[in-house]
């Protein structure tokens, strides 16, 4: 008996598609059997969305969606004042996050499009930093009580010394004003970093190292002001200086920014060693492939060690806020040099688009 003759694939093939144009249907190509397809977040069903979605969240996304439910968490089993208030904040953050995460990886906006990258970036960049300021309210909300004590305690017990006591005998208006130019310097070294990644940032994996490891700083710093509340020597030592810190413009400028912006309890870690330090890594571990860095990180470097010694000297710090603000600025940098590549790579398995959409005005 003659066996049949199997058709050889490429016609079978070919007739389907020609089978599909006489229905006036586009031809469709067989998918490969290893390829990985990934969910789309433009068509389909509202929880396929969704999953799709969920899928596409880089590192920095889950980072900034787990510290604001910290957040709310705190407030809501938090014993102290503005409660009603500082969920009221949070909820406004939140409405925020969503819009701009629905925007951008919700696929609202095209992908890849200026609209795309603009919302993205003032999501990710705009409510982590606005959250700064919203912990004069939730702080107290979180916690009433203060650990200065505490704190106090384990710097003469562990290091010997308490450095703002220690070096209350240099103080002069001539170096308090030299700490205080350094001190409030810190803002400006926070924007020309974090502006030019912002808006001109081209090298797409250098601008998510960046934009994760400085989250991972604040994020975990602010989560740590809750956790370790405390005013700091300036007021939990006051009877015990000898010296008052006086100074001229920038020291007048320090005081005004920390009474009126500062969150009041936010001492440890200190943020204000732990953000110019994670700076000095990132300059330092880049300066090889991104030009300016070859030149600005001992700039960055010897403000970073100003600033950290400033925060002890004016009095704001204990020497373990110090310690915690390294340990926090380390610990991003090292995060940083291994999650991003990780996500890179499970990016790259499913087919998905790249974390970051390059800002290309045309």
């Amino acid at each position: 008996m003659n066996q049949p003759t199997a058709e050889p694939t490429g016609l079978v093939q070919a007739s389907a598609r020609a089978r599909e144009r006489a229905r006036g249907q586009e031809p469709t190509e067989p998918a490969s059997p290893c390829a990985t397809v990934a969910p789309s977040v433009e068509g389909g069903s509202l929880r396929a969305r969704f999953v799709a979605a969920l899928l596409d969240f880089s590192p920095l996304d889950w980072l900034v969606v787990v510290f604001f439910s910290v957040l709310v968490l705190a407030v809501v089993a938090g014993t102290g004042i503005h409660r009603g208030q500082s969920l009221a904040i949070l909820g406004i953050d939140w409405l925020a996050l969503a819009v701009g995460l629905a925007l951008t990886r919700g696929g609202v906006l095209r992908k890849g499009s200026i609209a795309s990258a603009l919302a993205y970036r003032f999501t990710m960049f705009g409510i982590v930093a606005s959250s700064y300021f919203e912990l004069r309210v939730i702080l107290p909300a979180a916690s009433s009580r203060a650990v200065d004590a505490s704190l106090y305690a384990f710097d003469l017990r562990v290091f010997g010394v308490e450095p703002c006591l220690a070096w209350d005998r240099f103080v002069t208006p001539q170096t308090v004003e030299w700490f205080a130019f350094f001190y409030f310097g810190y803002f400006f070294i926070l924007a020309v970093n974090v502006l030019p990644f912002m808006f001109l940032g081209r090298n797409l994996d250098v601008l998510g190292r960046f934009a994760l490891g400085i989250s991972i700083v604040f994020c975990v710093g602010h989560t740590l002001y809750i956790l370790v509340p405390g005013y700091g020597p300036y007021s939990y030592l006051a009877g015990s200086f000898h010296h008052e810190l006086t100074g001229g413009t920038f020291w007048r400028l320090v005081q005004e920014a920390v009474a009126s912006a500062g969150a009041q309890k936010d001492i440890f870690p200190s943020l204000h060693t732990a953000v110019p330090t994670f700076l000095a890594l990132f300059s330092f571990r880049h300066r090889r492939d991104q030009w300016p860095f070859r030149y600005t990180w001992p700039i960055v470097a010897f403000c970073a060690l100003q600033i950290v010694g400033a925060t002890m000297f004016l009095r704001w710090h204990y020497l373990v806020d110090i310690v915690a603000g390294l340990t926090v600025a380390a610990v991003a940098d090292a995060a940083t040099a291994r999650l991003i590549p990780w996500d890179d790579r499970r990016r790259a398995a499913r087919g998905l688009a790249p974390a970051w959409t390059p800002l290309t005005f045309r």
